[in-house]
């Protein structure tokens, strides 16, 4: 499968060694303003193809991208410490706005997968200039913050993160939703399985891992100015899902468009994807306290939007 990825700043260098490192693309184009840029990164991947897999990894400009299946928008300015993702809008739109148009000319059947930052506010807008149909823009929306619980609630639970189900709803930002009532290991509630093993899921031992959950970006921020390994992870996991027609289920971001819930509004649900993008979204069974938190997330991120 071809990748493109706009963008080949810390997040765009890292999805592409990612996507050589899993083998989930077989030919990556890496595109950016900074044309020395995107060929000393290109090169780079390319050096250590010899230990992973055999991928074509070059740089180019936005004819290159024809015949690519996904193209990952990761251009834009960086969040910066002390700022939230959503403060990012205005700068990053109109970043967006010059981008997309120029993609779509080159390979229109592509599939627009974002990773720039407040993600979840531009894959709507993606959506919206782009006019393609909304299983066809994504954004990476949760899948991060998704990990990082599962792995912070295996680690409490002394468990592998792979046996972890469970999952993080809503904004990828300051209002997400840590769904405690669907955790599992092996199919029982986490809740029991904790008290089982005499490590009980306390009130406070569960503030304590929502807090690093959803302070994890910030922290990270501020040691090293940007996140760029984890995204790039995740990325490269939903594009080798697309690629492989997998129809794993992952929480991404992706437009919700029902009237009698309100505008339009791109948050992050658990989705099956697979081959062009989204084939089902899922309706999670929430605690009340949990729905009402995600009806607020979908609020904060309609005015956002305007919306």
């Amino acid at each position: 499968m071809k990748v493109g990825i706009i963008g080949a700043g810390m997040v765009g260098g890292a999805t592409a060694n990612a996507l050589m490192l899993t083998g989930a693309a077989q030919e990556i184009v890496l595109v950016d303003a900074r044309a020395e840029r995107a060929v000393a990164e290109a090169e780079d991947v390319l050096h250590a193809t010899p230990f992973a897999h055999n991928v074509v990894v070059r740089a180019g400009d936005y004819e290159d991208l024809g015949g690519s299946e996904v193209v990952v928008l990761s251009a834009g300015v960086s969040q910066q410490p002390g700022e939230t993702r959503l403060h990012l809008l205005e700068r990053n739109a109109a970043v967006l706005g010059g981008i997309i148009p120029r993609v779509l000319r080159a390979a229109p059947d592509c599939l627009l997968l974002m990773a720039s930052n407040p993600v979840d506010v531009m894959t709507l807008m993606a959506l919206r200039l782009s006019n393609l149909p909304p299983e066809r823009v994504i954004g990476s929306g949760t899948i991060l913050d998704t990990a990082r619980f599962r792995a912070r609630l295996a680690g409490h639970l002394d468990v592998a993160p792979s046996s972890m189900h469970a999952y993080v709803l809503g904004e990828h930002g300051d209002s997400e939703v840590l769904c405690w009532s669907q955790a599992a290991v092996g199919g029982v509630p986490a809740l029991r399985y904790a008290e089982q093993i005499g490590r009980p899921l306390t009130a406070e031992v569960q503030a304590t891992i929502d807090e690093d959950v959803r302070r994890a970006a910030y922290r990270i921020i501020q040691g090293k100015a940007a996140t760029w390994y984890g995204i790039a992870g995740g990325i490269a996991r939903i594009v080798g899902a697309i690629g492989r027609n997998e129809r794993a289920v992952l929480t991404v971001s992706a437009v919700i468009d029902e009237p009698h819930l309100g505008p339009p509004v791109a948050l992050s649900l658990p989705r099956v994807i697979g081959r062009g993008g989204v084939h089902q979204t899922l309706a999670p069974h929430l605690s009340a306290q949990e729905r009402k938190l995600l009806e607020h997330s979908a609020k904060v991120l309609r005015e956002a939007a305007g919306g």
